[in-house]
């Protein structure tokens, strides 16, 4: 079963290796609800998301998910040293870093909760997979080429794991270094594979953030894989180890 829909103003999509019946179906539309929900609640574009209320009232006091977030957000900040952050250079809260990739694994979640086991969710790009689409084969998740749409650095295999980039080829400079207020320009995109999509997403712009000295710095905050592009186009990539 394959299902598309627009969240958050991208495209998202699931495929699920599983007979389409009402049980799957329902279970899609649950994970829907999900990301739905989030765009709601989190979206700095909306004048009554929560996000937005709590910028215009720091003293409100945040629900439990927004909490969770703020405190992935923390987490992140303190362990780049400040790089990444959800301060907008003028002060107003911008949880984007976080919290397509904390929804899109929750929307995940619900469909391993309903027991489907092989999928693979798309959220805009940033991707969660289980279980493998045919027997010995992972699931195929591109990595963009900057300068090209149509073209990919690499094809990575997953099975049960998810994969985000962070990158400047789109939407331009709208990452910034915490650190000086000021656009993050020592990477064209950084991709990283992890065990779920929250750490990924986060660890993905925490890369763009630092630059060059956040490849390797990933790789000691629970990335599995990290392949970032230079400015000059350059591709230089972190794998594991393997004694």
């Amino acid at each position: 079963m394959r299902h598309r829909e627009l969240v958050m103003g991208l495209p998202m999509s699931v495929d699920v290796r599983h007979d389409d019946d009402v049980h799957v179906r329902d279970a899609v539309r649950a994970a829907f609800d999900v990301l739905h929900d989030a765009d709601a609640r989190f979206s700095r574009h909306r004048a009554g998301s929560e996000v937005r209320l709590l910028d215009r009232d720091p003293f409100a006091a945040p629900s439990d998910d927004l909490r969770e977030v703020l405190d992935i957000a923390a987490r992140a900040e303190a362990s780049s040293g400040g790089a990444f952050t959800v301060r907008r250079p003028d002060g107003s809260l911008d949880t984007d870093g976080v919290v397509k990739g904390w929804a899109a694994q929750r929307a995940a979640d619900v469909l391993l909760a309903a027991g489907l086991t092989t999928f693979c969710l798309n959220a805009g790009g940033d991707v969660v997979v289980r279980g493998e689409p045919e027997p010995g084969r992972g699931w195929r998740v591109g990595v963009r080429e900057p300068a090209d749409p149509a073209s990919f650095l690499a094809v990575l295999e997953v099975r049960d794991g998810a994969v985000a980039t962070s990158g400047r080829y789109e939407r331009g400079d709208h990452v910034w270094d915490g650190r000086t207020g000021r656009p993050a320009t020592g990477l064209l995109s950084a991709t990283v594979v992890a065990a779920d999509l929250t750490t990924a997403d986060v660890l993905a712009t925490s890369v763009l953030a630092l630059g060059q000295e956040g490849i390797g710095w990933a790789r000691e905050h629970g990335a599995e894989v990290v392949v970032a592009v230079l400015p000059d186009g350059e591709v230089v990539t972190e794998l594991p180890v393997v004694l």
